[in-house]
């Protein structure tokens, strides 16, 4: 299906990376998380991976710990994962995956995102049919790696397509097929670098850099919301 990275990966952590709202983001990542498949990280691997981002944001054990707890009490009743889809400058698509507890203070907040900016929120539904979400597994090259054989192996866990990017290979899989394909690649010894569910785009759009100046504005102020977990778009 090609390479199907997902756009402006390196700046985007980048800014996570010292991004002062990266633990709440990250620790409701972890709630949803443990809520959806169970607090056992051995047999949740959504939850497990989710604890390997926060580690690799530096978050502390204890905030680890206290987003797994929420899972099981009464305070994670209080957060649901709501998706909003709209159209931005120059006809950007944009698709916005949400965490919250609050979803009329989301919606507001994400709205005026687009407004301000001139773009606006499109029906519910109406771009699904423009992404296709699929399982998007990152893992170091190792030593005496071989594609076709990894390819091989993998196949039948539910890969569809493997491709290696300098020291990185990315293996792709329907969304359903998410913790057959991690628990494969784990169980061969391989440390898993980051595994989530992305929204891959049917018809990437090229924009000029100019017009990415505006574009930009929109995507920085969506994916600095606390209750944005993810933002996805049509750009080639």
């Amino acid at each position: 299906m090609g390479r199907a990275f997902e756009y402006r990966r390196a700046a985007k952590e980048k800014r996570w990376a010292t991004m002062s709202r990266v633990f709440p983001k990250v620790s409701r990542m972890i709630t949803m998380a443990a809520k959806e498949g169970g607090i056992d990280p051995d047999m949740n691997p959504k939850l497990r991976l989710a604890i390997q981002a926060a580690k690799a944001a530096n978050m502390p054990k204890d905030n680890v710990e206290n987003a797994i707890k929420r899972a099981a009490g009464k305070d994670s009743d209080n957060f649901v994962e709501v998706n909003y889809e709209g159209k931005g400058p120059f006809g950007v698509l944009v698709f916005v995956e949400c965490a919250t507890d609050n979803t009329t203070r989301t919606i507001a907040n994400v709205k005026s995102y687009f407004n301000k900016i001139g773009g606006g929120l499109a029906p519910s539904g109406s771009l699904e049919f423009m992404f296709d979400r699929k399982t998007v597994v990152e893992f170091e090259k190792p030593e005496d790696f071989d594609i076709e054989e990894m390819e091989l192996e993998l196949i039948d866990h539910g890969l569809v397509s493997i491709e290696l990017d300098d020291n990185t290979v990315y293996a792709y899989a329907d969304y359903t097929d998410f913790g057959t394909l991690t628990k494969a690649i784990e169980e061969k010894g391989i440390s898993i670098t980051k595994a989530n569910l992305q929204r891959i785009p049917t018809n990437p759009v090229e924009f000029t850099d100019e017009q990415m100046t505006d574009i930009e504005k929109l995507l920085d102020k969506l994916e600095d919301d606390d209750d944005v977990q993810a933002v996805y778009t049509n750009i080639a």
